[in-house]
């Protein structure tokens, strides 16, 4: 049964030894993320609080449990191919657990300052500034024309 996604999700960058844990989209067909580098995460399932689905997208796609995170901010993703995003940005720096083989692509440790270098979305760049910045709790908007960022604003200030 295929039920509709919420528009609200998480995204997670573990962080460990100067490195985050990312993940290179490279599994799943029709992936708007295919190719991409990004953190772990996921939609919320009804009922969930951003921490449940924090936590359990986490274990889910990389079988660490998480026992020390930060919410960092709310990245509104505007899309002319698909509905509002509201995403909830987080950090987490203790965990325990092993990493699973991730049937979403492929989990890897890179170097916090060799992320910039990868293939991310122009609009996850601005978010990493932020979070090596350590900019207090923020609110982005992205909006992406034809897989284009066209628009960024800061809380509620162009950027």
């Amino acid at each position: 049964m295929d039920t509709q996604k919420s528009p609200l999700t998480t995204l997670c960058y573990i962080q460990k030894d100067d490195c985050y844990l990312m993940l290179h989209r490279v599994t799943k067909k029709n992936d708007v993320n295919r190719d991409k580098w990004i953190g772990v995460g996921g939609h919320f399932e009804p009922g969930e609080s951003p921490e449940d689905c924090l936590l359990r997208e986490v274990k889910e796609e990389t079988g660490l449990t998480l026992t020390k995170w930060h919410f960092r901010g709310i990245v509104t993703f505007i899309s002319d191919d698909a509905p509002a995003e509201y995403m909830c940005l987080y950090t987490a720096t203790e965990f325990t657990g092993s990493l699973i083989d991730c049937d979403e692509g492929t989990l890897e440790w890179i170097p916090i300052a060799a992320v910039d270098s990868l293939n991310l979305w122009e609009g996850d760049k601005i978010f990493f500034r932020l979070l090596q910045n350590n900019a207090p709790f923020f609110s982005l908007k992205l909006v992406y024309r034809n897989g284009t960022l066209t628009e960024k604003s800061l809380d509620g200030k162009p950027l």
